[in-house]
């Protein structure tokens, strides 16, 4: 779908805002690959995805989209709006109880169609002192089910830091996102071992300095 002016502008204006308060930057991006990949990122505010997407090169941004909660950006005409046409969201209904379809399966196949994908791997937002909390297994089963896709950890550095709790004036700090280095799930290896694995890799970016 060919993006409208409007669309256009939201987008070039949501990564020059972003860029310009947050001092955006990307620390070791991997190079393009053949290969559809799957962004995977800490979680600790709406603005999350937002910071990931827009520090990748325009090339890159436009064929990646964010996996979200519908239940989050279906609320009104607006999230609506922003999350189908500006960021071509993957949304998701995270309720066993009323969702229509396989969300792995749905996110499955944008990185088969060739895009790749930003994923948070602990499920819902990180509101608890922990750095990270568990994974989930549903990036598991999705570098499963895609096997050729290239999982990319990343860390979100003091977006969290930005508003804090009792604040009503944005703190001026530079954030930045972390890249790791391109994983898969090995041959014969189990949900466990992977997560377990996933879960070292994100947390070294965040110990890293520079």
């Amino acid at each position: 779908m060919t993006a409208t002016i409007p669309v256009r502008m939201t987008r070039a204006g949501l990564v020059a805002t972003a860029r310009l308060l947050l001092s955006l930057r990307a620390i070791d991006l991997p190079p393009p690959q053949a290969a559809p990949r799957i962004l995977v990122a800490n979680h600790v505010s709406h603005a999350d995805f937002v910071a990931l997407w827009s520090v990748l090169p325009k090339r890159h941004r436009l064929h990646t989209r964010p996996v979200a909660g519908a239940d989050y950006w279906e609320r009104s005409d607006l999230r609506r709006w922003i999350a189908h046409r500006v960021f071509r969201a993957v949304l998701i209904d995270r309720d066993p109880n009323s969702r229509r379809s396989d969300p792995v399966e749905t996110v499955a196949e944008v990185l088969r169609g060739g895009e790749d994908v930003i994923f948070f791997p602990e499920g819902t937002r990180n509101l608890t002192d922990a750095r990270l909390l568990p994974l989930k297994s549903g990036i598991y089963h999705l570098a499963r089910a895609v096997p050729q896709a290239e999982i990319v950890p990343a860390w979100i550095l003091n977006l969290d830091r930005i508003l804090p709790k009792g604040a009503f004036l944005p703190v001026p700090l530079n954030c930045a996102v972390r890249f790791g280095q391109p994983m898969r799930v090995e041959t014969g290896e189990s949900r466990e071992a992977f997560l377990a694995r996933l879960s070292l890799a994100m947390l070294a970016l965040a110990e890293q300095k520079g």
